[in-house]
């Protein structure tokens, strides 16, 4: 067991942002030498940075090898901190630079691609009509959304996705908040023109030999849609089109050549400008709420939460969109 360390004699007045830096550079890419280029600094000095570490801190940080270097224990352990006092040490200038112009600032966002062509565009448009300085970064991320390994390793400071409910046991972390904007169900939609929509009348099993789009077998809406399908006896369609492309989905329909399922929200938010038609078939679908995923324990920016404000103004907007008379 490591001996116990003095931190204000030992580390405290030897820690430098600098050799975390040095230290994380080493991690990402596995070399002394691919750190030592990235840094722009000769291998040597990298090499010198880490060994000051380990002889400050007393333990062994990385284990070396021909082919590289992975942490340790210890080097894992202080990669968790270290990550989380540099991201604080970058919110603080974050609420610096907000406090001396409110309109500017940087945030980056995690989406997949079901939320891409819905909500998400309404929010980022809100968003910019008040803070238009505002530098925006929005990375689409891969299912399953709920490992979010982006809240953890700081890449997004927040992630809008849909959840799947339930959620499978010990997926929902204990360090994650998930706030609930609104549910947004899928509904099966085709073409105003197709001869399916002037029928005020549809059973599902009509439908199963229609031509489908669907997004692909892995996801949680095709699962749903199978389900419906095996609830009435039948296997599940099968789709002319395999696809995440939720403006794909949308779109092609309107020829009224395919049946889809698409997110209720999408004919909410464009008004009815889709020529899309909801069929009235029974989907025994479960809520597929859309929501915001953010850090625990971490400090947001005060331009991340502006962002979260007009989330939920959409998200209100909506909402009363449906429970009016008109829709």
């Amino acid at each position: 067991m490591p001996r116990r360390i003095n931190w204000e004699n030992r580390v405290g007045r030897r820690f430098r942002f600098r050799d975390l830096h040095v230290f994380f550079t080493v991690v990402q890419s596995g070399s002394m030498a691919k750190a030592a280029a990235q840094l722009g600094v000769s291998s040597p000095t990298v090499s010198e940075v880490i060994a000051d570490l380990e002889h400050a801190i007393g333990v062994r940080l990385f284990d070396r090898s021909p082919q590289g270097v992975e942490p340790t224990k210890y080097g894992d352990a202080l990669l968790r901190r270290g990550l989380a006092a540099f991201d604080e040490l970058k919110q603080g200038i974050r609420d610096i630079e907000f406090l001396a112009d409110p309109t500017s600032g940087e945030l980056t966002i995690g989406y997949p691609e079901s939320v891409a062509g819905t909500v998400m565009r309404q929010m980022i448009e809100r968003f910019f009509e008040r803070y238009p300085r505002v530098i925006m970064r929005a990375d689409i991320v891969p299912a399953p959304v709920f490992k979010f390994s982006g809240l953890r390793d700081r890449t997004h400071d927040l992630i809008l996705a849909r959840m799947p409910t339930p959620l499978p046991d010990g997926h929902l972390a204990d360090d994650t908040n998930v706030e609930v904007l609104f549910d947004d169900p899928f509904v099966v939609a085709v073409g105003t023109c197709s001869r399916w929509a002037r029928r005020r009348k549809i059973n599902l099993a009509e439908l199963v030999d229609e031509p489908w789009i669907l997004p692909p077998p892995n996801t949680w809406s095709y699962a749903r849609v199978a389900e419906a399908f095996k609830a009435l006896g039948l296997e599940g369609p099968k789709p002319k089109l395999v696809t995440y492309a939720m403006d794909l989905r949308a779109n092609l329909p309107a020829s009224g050549r395919f049946i889809t399922v698409i997110p209720k929200s999408m004919l909410t938010i464009e008004n009815n400008r889709l020529p899309l038609k909801i069929l009235p078939v029974h989907l025994p679908m479960r809520p597929w709420p859309v929501t915001i995923l953010t850090l625990k324990n971490r400090s947001l920016s005060p331009v991340v939460e502006r962002f979260i404000e007009c989330a939920r103004e959409v998200a209100k907007s909506i909402a009363g969109k449906r429970q009016s008379p008109k829709s």
